[in-house]
């Protein structure tokens, strides 16, 4: 009786559906709610409350960054946190500024254009999935820098300079947005065409 052959391609060990990099995500979704409610605790004009709201989402974008980075340098990727992790982004970032302009912080203009972006390249990703990933590019990365800095600083009750200084960068930030979504849809189109499709 032969032994045997050994495959060339041993299978991939099973990534734990509970690890460190899962839970970080699945605590950011549920920060949301929490910030939300902490943000409108007296209309949000209460300097502490606004201050504890700055916090939360502080946390939860730090572990936005943390989640990913854990997740590829420990081995912990999963089909969970792939799905889990940009929902969880697109969540912080669209709760809080749906309630800074609800609150009359951020016009409204700025929330449309971001969020129709955020919901036009998802609904790109669904688009080409079978064909591929498009990797996120460094303005991608930008992007969410900026969103990010932006829409935290204006969380903060802020007045003069330092708010028009937090208004600049959103503005930037809307910029960002626009001309990535742009890139990613170009690369979608060029995806889907080399699939011939």
């Amino acid at each position: 009786m032969t032994d045997p052959v050994p495959s060339a391609h041993p299978p991939a060990p099973t990534v734990p559906l509970v690890n460190v990099a899962n839970a970080l995500t699945v605590f950011r979704i549920i920060l949301v709610p929490v910030f939300v409610v902490v943000l409108f605790v007296a209309d949000g004009a209460s300097t502490p409350w606004r201050i504890a709201a700055f916090v939360i989402f502080a946390v939860a974008a730090v572990t936005d960054q943390l989640d990913g980075r854990i997740a590829r340098s420990w081995g912990l990727v999963t089909d969970f946190g792939k799905l889990a992790d940009p929902i969880a982004d697109k969540a912080l970032i669209g709760a809080a500024l749906l309630s800074l302009s609800i609150l009359d912080v951020v016009p409204w203009w700025i929330t449309v254009v971001i969020l129709f972006r955020e919901v036009s390249v998802t609904l790109l990703r669904f688009w080409v999935v079978r064909h591929g990933v498009i990797a996120a590019s460094q303005g991608g990365k930008l992007k969410t820098l900026l969103q990010s800095i932006g829409i935290g600083l204006l969380v903060l009750p802020l007045h003069g300079v330092a708010f028009d200084v937090a208004m600049w960068i959103l503005y930037a930030a809307v910029v960002v947005t626009v001309v990535t979504g742009l890139d990613y849809v170009w690369r979608a189109v060029v995806l889907r065409r080399q699939a011939g499709e």
